[in-house]
């Protein structure tokens, strides 16, 4: 079966999320729209993970199959024949040749999403954004972005959608904040991520370093449940899925992100 990794990026504002959804915009159902215009058969289209409404994707992967092709296509002009119909704030970076079993997440090893938290009114980036008027201890955030590594349960930082059972313990490869010119930017990555949990996470790096809890208020999260965090959920204008790792890929490096 005819099967090809698809690279994207997009501006979420739009959009009510990743996954399809009846009576709403979503990337998928996007996506979708136009395979149905240029395959005349059935198709599958499955991204790596779901993003929540008003996030955006610097790289978000995607595997397409089409079990019924008629012709030979290249991955060059799938990638123009998406392109050329999709809406101007979704755009497709790559498309490759994958092997037919290729899974977009069941293979992904890992994922990393970026938020940046902007420290002044800005006219050109409020979508992109975070604006936190107070001044910010980046020290203390760093800090407790630093006690997020490693095996926790993640159940204060999350919410969990009704009727669905499902594990709160994550495994954090990865977090860091740094300091770019205005921007305060956060770096997380992990095996999965639960839905809301980057979100609720810098919600309340923010209050750390607003000084309205301490670090070690904010280490206590990761041992005992609460609902504080739901209280102080950052918006999701500020967030990127930043990359999908598979086997063999390296993680994002470097701190100077630029959209």
């Amino acid at each position: 079966m005819p099967t090809w990794k698809l690279e994207l990026e997009y501006e979420g504002t739009r959009f009510r999320g990743w996954q399809i959804q009846h009576n709403a915009k979503t990337i998928q159902g996007e996506l979708q729209d136009v395979a149905r215009q240029l395959f005349a058969g059935k198709f599958e289209l499955f991204g790596a993970g779901r993003t929540d409404a008003g996030v955006h994707a610097l790289r978000q992967v995607a595997h397409l199959k089409v079990p019924e092709l008629q012709a030979n296509v290249t991955p060059l002009q799938i990638q123009h024949g998406f392109n050329d119909l999709l809406p101007y704030d979704i755009n497709i970076l790559k498309v490759s040749n994958a092997p037919e079993n290729f899974h977009a997440r069941h293979e992904a090893v890992a994922r990393y999403y970026l938020y940046r938290i902007s420290t002044r009114r800005t006219a050109f980036g409020k979508p992109f954004v975070w604006w936190i008027k107070d001044r910010l201890d980046v020290k203390s955030m760093a800090a407790a972005a630093e006690l997020l590594v490693g095996k926790h349960d993640f159940f204060s930082f999350c919410e969990l959608e009704e009727g669905k059972k499902q594990s709160t313990i994550v495994k954090v490869d990865h977090a860091k904040v740094w300091v770019d010119g205005d921007l305060i930017c956060f770096r997380i990555g992990a095996s999965h991520f639960l839905w809301k949990m980057v979100r609720r996470i810098v919600g309340l790096l923010g209050e750390v370093g607003r000084g309205n809890m301490t670090v070690e208020q904010f280490e206590r999260l990761l041992n005992f449940k609460s609902d504080a965090a739901a209280k102080h959920t950052a918006p999701p204008s500020g967030l990127f899925l930043e990359s999908v790792l598979y086997k063999g890929d390296l993680p994002p490096a470097g701190k100077d992100v630029r959209l």
